[in-house]
């Protein structure tokens, strides 16, 4: 690995390799320069692998699961995870009177940068005809399906009651 690179942990859009891939190269990085905390948190997103499973139907119709094989984890199983324990984390940094961690400050260097508001509103207005549509958050569906797991959908309906009311017609 390059010099540079040094302690950074993280990935994102922009990277040739997917979030696990990422993960991998940056246990092994961790483990290299003995960086406890990075080595920690990887293998903690990691251990969270077995909760992404596939459906499938037995010979005898009994529908079960089996676990997903590496090439078959997505950016967004990997991002989901991260999420979660990025939430269950702020909640146990929240009960100490902690703003952050080191552990927080890993995890969400895995995260996709959010979409902003104005970003949201700009492709809107660019792909959305919202008069197509009873009520504006009839398009959050369309919006969502976009952006993904990096907007916020609380925030995308708020932009929506924001078109909403300067809309009627």
């Amino acid at each position: 690995m390059d010099g540079d690179v040094g302690s950074s942990y993280g990935w994102n859009q922009a990277a040739t390799m997917t979030v696990h891939e990422k993960l991998k190269a940056d246990l092994k990085l961790a483990l290299k320069n003995k960086d406890d905390a990075a080595k920690d948190a990887i293998r903690l997103i990691m251990a969270e692998y077995p909760k992404l499973t596939v459906p499938i139907t037995l010979e005898s119709g009994k529908k079960t699961t089996r676990l997903k094989k590496p090439e078959e984890i997505t950016n967004d199983d990997v991002i989901g995870i991260i999420r979660g324990l990025v939430k269950s984390e702020k909640m146990v940094l929240e009960l100490k009177g902690e703003a952050v961690s080191d552990y927080l400050t890993i995890l969400e260097s895995y995260l996709p940068k959010m979409a902003s508001k104005e970003e949201i509103k700009a492709w809107i207005k660019e792909n959305i005809d919202l008069s197509e549509f009873k009520s504006p958050n009839q398009a959050m569906g369309s919006i969502m399906k976009h952006f993904g797991k990096r907007a916020d959908g609380a925030l995308v309906k708020e932009i929506l009651q924001e078109f909403g009311g300067s809309k009627k017609e």
